[in-house]
């Protein structure tokens, strides 16, 4: 079985091309990866998984997984994505996650043909397992959560600009607090005056990753703010 951080590198195997059912793509993953969607809920599956830290890589259409169908038949599956995360975001090396092997699917889907995919998802969960990974299925309830909608939020801040001099003090006063709640640095960071921009360059070094905070919770005044252990 592999490591739980093994980060051999696994290429696509299956080109996406155009599909009449749904919307389909390239994500320019961290500004940097290609990666192909063929679908909305992909596409919000990999804008979440890039706004964490400890994501080091995806790679769609990783792995070509043969099985026999309920029909005695045999196939191929190709699972939508595989998440790679990295070794160095954690604490000890055995803190790390497996990677991790992912069929995104909407909920309306599995749920009217779970009978006739169970084979295959079986033989990708044979074939993780194999591999030292895991295997999850993603729908909806797991991808357009808080989280995602926090990270829609964010993104009208991450492009804007302001001076390196105050953002400089903002995180070092916060690594120095150890954590602080937003209310607490626009009070004593900001002046009254400038409230709304204030608010503004607070949400641009979170949605950044200058900051951190625990994004599955609602945004607010009392939002809990910190400096990436790992930055």
């Amino acid at each position: 079985m592999g490591n739980k951080c093994d980060c051999v590198q696994v290429i696509q195997t299956r080109k996406i091309g155009p599909t009449r059912r749904s919307v389909s793509g390239v994500y320019a993953f961290r500004g940097k990866t290609a990666i192909q969607f063929e679908s909305t809920l992909e596409r919000d599956f990999l804008i979440r998984k890039e706004f964490s830290l400890c994501v080091l890589n995806i790679v769609p259409q990783p792995v070509q997984i043969p099985f026999v169908g309920n029909n005695g038949r045999e196939y191929t599956y190709t699972p939508d994505f595989l998440v790679y995360y990295h070794p160095g975001k954690y604490a000890s090396y055995g803190e790390c996650p497996k990677p991790l092997l992912v069929e995104v699917k909407p909920r309306s889907d599995w749920k009217q043909h779970w009978r006739e995919w169970l084979s295959k998802w079986k033989a990708a969960y044979r074939y993780a397992n194999e591999k030292g990974w895991e295997f999850h299925i993603h729908d909806e309830s797991r991808i357009r959560d808080q989280a995602l909608a926090n990270i829609r939020f964010l993104e009208r801040y991450k492009r804007m600009q302001f001076p390196s001099e105050e953002s400089s003090w903002v995180i070092e006063n916060i690594r120095q607090m150890g954590s602080t709640p937003f209310n607490y640095i626009l009070a004593r960071h900001f002046s009254g005056i400038y409230r709304v921009e204030s608010i503004a360059h607070i949400w641009h070094l979170l949605a950044t990753r200058q900051l951190d905070c625990d994004i599955t919770r609602p945004l607010n005044d009392f939002t809990e703010l910190w400096i990436p252990p790992y930055e």
